[in-house]
């Protein structure tokens, strides 16, 4: 059976690599990230994630999960307020050695206005007939997650996930993927693997052309096509340890490295066939109960006006509080303040995120 499904990966990942026409970059909404723990800590989580948000981070993180029920939620405002981005996870023990999870992702912009009939029959204007419509992205992941007590103790997990894209009436996408991801604990030292996209995330757009056609004839602007948009997979390799000092101070490092294999990006670390995205984070923590973070990503090349590059990066900061209920129920806050210092290209962000977790006697 092992056999089997290793035959099938390499199958479709021919099959992907065999699309000379597939778009570089697809599904890019799904790279944001989740969480503004890891937002905090510049997305170095692959190693770390061990509650609802591993759904997105590593699926094989929810066997790490405390409570009989796990839940996380997150609001993030990108360009000045006109995009939005949500997160919701939930997660639930199966049993002593398995894990279910469930993540929802909207990235939206609403509120667009459609001009089409912004003049009537007669040539006036008439701004009664602006309507509006939302270009919004969604995306389901159903998680998995199992302890394998017979091969160390290694925890593995899977995504089956499920994509919608519309902008308004115009184009709609239905697209699906699996993810697949592993984490082994050795002390305070943890190792964490996530493949995304493992088989390649294929969306398949449809495109109302009726509602488009004449004014894109007018304009001389060329009518879409219905077309099927693949997302390459990519493999995070992370690694995190965690140190404290009479259990009153702690220190957690993590490192991450994203490797693409759709040929060389804009990254500090790159070649023909793969690029490598390295990501750093720091959360110190007090007694547990409160958290400091930093973290450092997205390293880039800009080139200036006289022909010399520089490189630029993004650096995070953020904080947190665990508050403690009844019994073992914790409820906690976090906050992430993106792009520190305005040094990367990305204008910077403020992210908020809720956890609750809880047992059920």
């Amino acid at each position: 059976m092992k056999r089997v499904l290793f035959l099938l990966c390499i199958l479709s990942w021919i099959k992907v690599y065999s699309q000379s026409n597939a778009p570089k970059y697809s599904n890019e909404f799904l790279a944001i990230g989740v969480d503004a723990r890891s937002f905090g800590m510049g997305n170095a989580f692959t190693a770390v994630s061990n509650d609802a948000s591993s759904g997105y981070w590593n699926p094989a993180g929810l066997n790490k999960i405390q409570n009989d029920f796990d839940l996380g939620f997150m609001h993030a405002e990108y360009f000045a307020g006109i995009a939005n981005y949500d997160y919701l996870g939930f997660a639930t023990r199966i049993d002593s050695l398995s894990t279910f999870g469930i993540t929802a992702i909207r990235f939206g912009i609403d509120d667009i206005p459609d001009t089409r009939f912004l003049y009537d029959a007669n040539g006036a204007l008439n701004y009664d007939n602006i309507k509006f419509f939302s270009a919004v992205d969604y995306a389901f992941l159903f998680t998995y997650a199992r302890i394998l007590p017979y091969f160390g103790g290694i925890e593995i997990g899977g995504n089956v996930k499920i994509i919608h894209r519309s902008a308004g009436q115009f184009a709609k996408a239905w697209g699906y993927g699996i993810d697949l991801g592993a984490q082994k604990s050795i002390g305070n030292l943890n190792i964490g693997l996530m493949l995304r996209d493992i088989t390649g995330t294929y969306n398949a757009w449809y495109h109302n052309t009726e509602l488009v056609a004449d004014i894109y004839t007018q304009t001389g602007n060329e009518i879409p096509e219905n077309s099927i948009e693949i997302t390459l997979p990519r493999a995070i390799l992370g690694v995190s340890y965690y140190y404290s000092f009479k259990s009153i101070v702690g220190v957690l490092v993590a490192f991450d490295l994203e490797n693409t294999f759709d040929g060389p990006r804009n990254t500090i670390i790159k070649a023909e066939f793969a690029s490598m995205d390295p990501r750093f984070g720091l959360e110190l923590d007090y007694r547990q109960k409160f958290y400091v973070r930093g973290g450092v990503s997205q390293f880039q090349k800009i080139q200036n006006f006289d022909r010399s590059y520089n490189t630029v990066f993004q650096p995070n900061f953020g904080l947190g509080i665990k508050l403690q209920m009844k019994k073992e129920n914790t409820f906690k806050i976090d906050y992430a303040l993106t792009d520190l210092g305005n040094q990367a290209e990305t204008p910077y962000s403020h992210v908020v995120s809720l956890k609750l977790s809880f047992d059920v006697e």
